[in-house]
């Protein structure tokens, strides 16, 4: 794991950084994605000091800077400037960074990701996309669709279809339960590694499981 010194700065640094982000995006988030990174890697066999320094790092900052919350352009450089000051080696530094700016949904749209990806990428986006299905997923989807007051439900508008990366990050005609068929229902294929398709297996069925019976409720079927 990072040296612990370096961790608890940047554990201060999300606390500081993303204490006015409503709760779909706060540091519990970030605390659920860095353990759930470090036990995918362990379930991929990745057991050296140095991918899971990188590893915790990248999990540890990767929504600083987030374009949702970005009150300050500055703001992009809060990671880079941290990793020069705890003096991160080169090397690790570029593949944190890679992680970071690479791992978004929006990228992937927009075929950004194309690169050779390494097994630290894979772990801490499969983590943070795992963060994003499930019950707590479920749960997250509606606390930002309320931070943002969007529109719970509206049968009328309908999902958005072969979404690129500009219409993706457009914040109107957008509805929460929208945001399921346009992301979240998407991302088990997305998955990298083994031991993250297997969770979100799981994650996913529940989702669409609730899915049903809120339309069910909804109509007044059920």
């Amino acid at each position: 794991m990072a040296r612990k010194e370096t961790v608890r700065n940047a554990e201060e640094l999300v606390e500081r950084i993303m204490k006015g982000n409503d709760a779909s995006h706060d540091a519990a988030h970030v605390w659920r994605v860095r353990d759930l990174a470090l036990t995918l890697a362990r379930e991929e066999g990745l057991f050296s000091s140095e991918s899971m320094e990188i590893i915790e790092l990248a999990a540890l900052l990767h929504d600083i800077g987030d374009y949702k919350y970005l009150r300050d352009p500055s703001e992009e450089r809060i990671v880079e400037n941290f990793l020069e000051q705890e003096c991160i080696e080169e090397h690790k530094k570029i593949k944190i960074l890679c992680i970071i700016k690479q791992m978004g949904f929006k990228d992937e749209l927009a075929g950004l990701v194309n690169l050779e990806l390494f097994p630290e990428f894979e772990i801490v986006q499969d983590a943070d996309r795992l963060d994003a299905i499930g019950a707590v997923g479920i749960a997250r989807c509606f606390t930002f669709g309320g931070s943002r007051s969007r529109v719970l439900h509206d049968p009328a508008i309908q999902p958005r279809s072969d979404l690129c990366k500009e219409q993706y990050m457009k914040k109107d005609e957008q509805t929460t339960l929208n945001h399921f068929h346009e992301k979240l229902l998407k991302l088990k294929d997305l998955m990298k590694t083994k031991a993250g398709q297997k969770r979100a297996e799981r994650r996913h069925k529940f989702m669409e499981e609730f899915l049903n019976e809120f339309y069910e409720e909804w109509d007044g079927r059920a």
